[in-house]
């Protein structure tokens, strides 16, 4: 089986992405949207006004769901910074993946047990590797395939499919497993260069087609034939990346004009840092601009009221709290969910 590379729409995505004045607001708008899909996919399910109204760095979270969206956007982000500086994926970062998003240390499974079955049914559809024994050496042989150049000379998408394959099929933690194989997914393409920053959406595709999903995961561990995984796999990156770049095109277009507005109507209010708070938090509050923006707790009420008196936030107060809902972006970000 040949299969072609699928680089080019990832160098398209990479420009787009460069093209946003602060790429951490990307980082924080969109990982958050792939780590509600993801979590979806394993039935974790929470609402846009819940994920907005956490406060990850403060540890404050509406519900036990919000608090495991934003645990898998912590392990995906930091994580991301660590193979960015070594340009490695290695076993250690995929346990500190894991124990980020369950909020344990329970590592690789030590008892037997462990079998997938259907939701339905009830059925055991896949018994993994059962002991430690088993699945150290099966995680050891992983990572050196990850990250050994010399072993295969196959195309990075090609091997990602692979590794997304073979970890899922190693299943190696009593809870967690799918969010960790989906961020590997992302930590790998950084890795291998094809992505710049953590915001490939490819949890979406799979929610989409999830019946289709766990069909390929099950008939290849049976049949060993890989096409049909592997294609399926690259149709999600190929499609994902262009809906991803409409996203980012979305949100750029939305600064600009939120700029424009800022620019013409409140200029003795007016900076980069302070629009830039505003797409990074969606709905966001006067600590996080006086904490942002270095002002204090009357300036950043001042700015924030000028704001919804223009129209450009609306000022809601939930439990105890005020938050500034930028209106328009909040309207993306829940289009890009529903697409």
């Amino acid at each position: 089986m040949r299969l072609v590379s699928r680089n080019e729409p990832h160098s398209v995505f990479c420009r787009n992405a460069n093209s946003i004045p602060n790429q951490g607001i990307l980082i924080n708008t969109l990982s958050l949207q792939e780590a509600k899909d993801s979590s979806a996919i394993e039935n974790i399910i929470t609402t846009q006004d819940d994920l907005y109204r956490s406060d990850s760095r403060a540890r404050q979270f509406v519900t036990v769901a919000a608090k495991e969206v934003h645990s898998y956007a912590t392990a995906l982000n930091e994580r991301f910074e660590q193979v960015k500086k070594s340009g490695l994926l290695t076993e250690r970062q995929i346990l500190e993946i894991q124990s980020t998003i369950e909020g344990n240390s329970a590592g690789f499974r030590k008892l037997p047990g462990t079998a997938l079955k259907n939701d339905a049914t009830r059925e055991v559809i896949y018994t993994p590797p059962q002991s430690y024994e088993e699945i150290k050496p099966l995680m050891a042989n992983l990572e050196k395939f990850i990250n050994d150049e010399t072993l295969y000379d196959w195309d990075s998408l090609t091997k990602m499919a692979i590794i997304y394959h073979q970890f899922e099929s190693i299943h190696p933690f009593y809870d967690g497993n799918g969010r960790t194989g989906r961020i590997i997914n992302i930590l790998y393409l950084v890795k291998q260069d094809l992505l710049k920053i953590p915001i490939l959406y490819l949890s979406r595709y799979i929610n989409q087609t999830k019946s289709t999903y766990y069909q390929l995961l099950q008939s290849t561990r049976e049949t060993k034939d890989w096409e049909a995984w592997i294609l399926y796999i690259l149709q999600g990156v190929e499609q994902t990346s262009r809906e991803t770049i409409e996203s980012i095109e979305a949100i750029k277009g939305l600064m600009q004009s939120q700029k424009q507005l800022i620019r013409t109507d409140l200029p003795k209010i007016y900076s980069q840092d302070l629009l830039n708070n505003l797409f990074r938090h969606p709905y966001t509050k006067i600590e996080f601009v006086m904490n942002e923006l270095g002002v204090s707790r009357l300036t950043a009420t001042r700015y924030l009221d000028e704001l919804v008196r223009i129209g450009l936030l609306d000022k809601q107060k939930m439990g105890r709290d005020n938050y500034y809902i930028n209106v328009a972006l909040y309207d993306l970000l829940g289009n890009v969910y529903q697409k």
